[in-house]
């Protein structure tokens, strides 16, 4: 199995569900921002201080940025990584880049997810 080392970047991140038909809010700005729109919504993954409170939102992300950059052509990056949180009962939202990937957990289950992960053999950078 290969293994990758990760970085916990600094900060909590929150989760927003805005309306599709919303326009990506001035306040989704930071070094990580992640905006997604479907058809039934529009998502911001963005640091929990920059949202405002009548957004609705699941705060108390943390997150691990996957060092790269990646080749598309790597098969199996994800599943590496989540199957071993998943067998750890660790839930994640997961956001892939051109670059990279970043795996968000619940702050509650950073150092477990940490400790998992380094025992599947990942390197963790930032702890």
């Amino acid at each position: 199995m290969k293994t990758f080392t990760l970085d916990i970047l600094p900060g909590t991140f929150a989760v927003s569900r805005l309306d599709a038909v919303d326009q990506v809010p001035d306040w989704a700005t930071a070094e990580v921002v992640s905006v997604t729109r479907t058809p039934d919504e529009l998502s911001v993954v963005c640091l929990e201080d920059s949202v405002p409170e009548h957004i609705r939102c699941e705060p108390g992300w943390r997150c691990l940025r996957v060092a790269g950059p990646l080749d598309f052509s790597m098969v199996g990056v994800i599943a590496s990584l989540t199957g071993t949180l998943a067998s750890a009962n660790i839930s994640v939202f997961v956001i892939s880049t051109f670059d990279t990937d970043l795996l968000l957990v619940k702050g509650a289950d950073l150092h477990a997810a940490v400790e998992s992960l380094g025992e599947a053999g990942h390197a963790i950078r930032g702890m």
